[in-house]
């Protein structure tokens, strides 16, 4: 990783990045005048990253780049009693077999965009479980309790927003969540000298209650930065689809669904992504910018966005595989495709089951092959599709009407891709029939 020396809280702001930040007017100085270790926390409520970690561990990348030393903490201990900020209702407690899965997930994918291994500016990762394990009640009451007046507490807008439902809508566990964050700070403190915390804008009360705790044990000044929660132009959540979240592991979300995601976002939420989640220089962005005014049918945009974000969380194969994907969806030949990866890209294409057994012995006929896969409403039609040149098999034309499907001409392992015309597909499953 190429360090760059650069003014990082003014590259923040034009990023539109910094959404809170305490005593700016230290806080900028004190960056630009040596390297400095931060750190951001993880709940490890599943067992990948989303989207809305992605803003958090991308900020965390770019102050490594400039040459600061990031931590992240991975909340083992706090995510057994799960964070009441931005939160309706309580979480339901996870078990220590789940965590442990979550958090070697997790680790998988932050290590693609951290760098673990650099001999400056090293990131860190470590888990809040550790040092929590061995922390009695008694013990957490005497050396952090004491030193919180629960007034403060009360006053934070995480704490208020639940109290003031009518249910007393929250539990004792999730409001002592505030305290083991500010001992999480202090504690890096004292460890690594971590000295500032950024977080999304729903952990303001959090990351103030650290700076608070740590004034009070240790008498020293901390820092916290948060950042705006990722939303669309119409205020909905970045991130969310209709089939769920999009997550940054390949298992969960393909690099093809995650490629598409960003494709297909609007242009007013394009131009903020290319800030807040790229690592595009402000050059750059700012002539997308003017693209997007001036030439928004090209969504050059959504494309460098597309590109740039799954290369970074897929890597280079990721990507060219997401690319192949969509060029598929259009027309190109397919080739060393999964029937997987087949039935996602044409997840909204009508799809028929065949048996098997169709493809033996002569083989099905080309012209069967339309009728099923009801690209045309009759034998005739389908001869005239075929002689018209409008009949495609995986996106290859076939122009001779007495032609046959046989097992070569499966796209993946059991699935065919047939295609009417310029736009109208159609997917054959040929499945084995039960034994009768």
């Amino acid at each position: 990783m190429h360090h760059r020396p650069q003014n990082i809280y003014d590259e923040l702001a034009w990023r539109g990045l910094l959404h809170q930040v305490t005593d700016a007017a230290h806080l900028q100085p004190w960056l630009a005048s040596g390297s400095r270790t931060l750190y951001a926390g993880f709940d490890p409520t599943a067992d990948s990253l989303h989207i809305g970690h992605f803003l958090p561990l991308m900020t965390l990348r770019r102050f490594q780049r400039a040459g600061h030393g990031p931590i992240a903490v991975v909340g083992g201990a706090t995510g057994m009693i799960g964070d009441p900020s931005g939160k309706c209702e309580e979480r339901s407690l996870l078990s220590r077999e789940t965590l442990r899965a979550n958090v070697a997930g997790m680790e998988t994918q932050m290590r693609r965009i951290l760098d673990f291994e650099s001999r400056d500016a090293t990131a860190r990762l470590v888990n809040n479980y550790d040092w929590m394990e061995q922390f009695g009640y008694l013990d957490f009451l005497r050396e952090v309790g004491k030193h919180v007046p629960v007034n403060v507490m009360l006053a934070k807008d995480s704490v208020n927003t639940r109290l003031e439902r009518g249910d007393g809508g929250l539990s004792y566990t999730e409001f002592s969540y505030m305290l083991l964050q500010a001992h999480d700070f202090v504690h890096l403190f004292d460890t690594y000298g971590c000295e500032l915390q950024i977080g999304g804008s729903d952990q303001w009360g959090n990351i103030t209650a650290g700076i608070d705790l740590a004034r009070r044990l240790r008498g020293v000044q901390l820092y916290g930065i948060t950042l705006p929660l990722l939303t669309r132009a119409d205020g909905t959540k970045m991130g969310k689809t209709e089939a769920g979240a999009v997550w940054l592991s390949a298992e969960k979300t393909s690099p093809y669904a995650f490629y598409q995601y960003w494709i297909n976002l609007a242009d007013d939420d394009a131009g903020t992504c290319l800030r807040m989640l790229t690592e595009l220089d402000r050059a750059e962005i700012e002539a997308l910018d003017q693209t997007r005014r001036e030439e928004p049918h090209l969504r050059q945009s959504q494309r460098r966005l597309a590109q740039t974000l799954t290369e970074l969380v897929h890597g280079a194969e990721g990507l060219a595989k997401a690319e192949q994907a969509t060029q598929v969806f259009f027309g190109a030949e397919i080739t060393r495709l999964t029937d997987r990866e087949l039935l996602e890209i044409f997840a909204d294409v009508p799809s028929r089951d065949v048996p098997r057994a169709r493809l033996l012995d002569g083989g099905l006929s080309l012209i069967d092959a339309l009728v099923l896969a009801g690209l045309a409403r009759s034998n005739g039609e389908a001869r005239r599709v075929i002689e018209q040149g409008g009949a495609y098999v995986n996106n290859r034309r076939r122009t001779a009407w007495q032609d046959t499907l046989s097992a070569s001409d499966l796209a993946g392992e059991r699935v065919a891709v047939l295609r009417s015309g310029k736009k109208r597909y159609a997917l054959l499953r040929f499945v084995d029939e039960p034994a009768s």
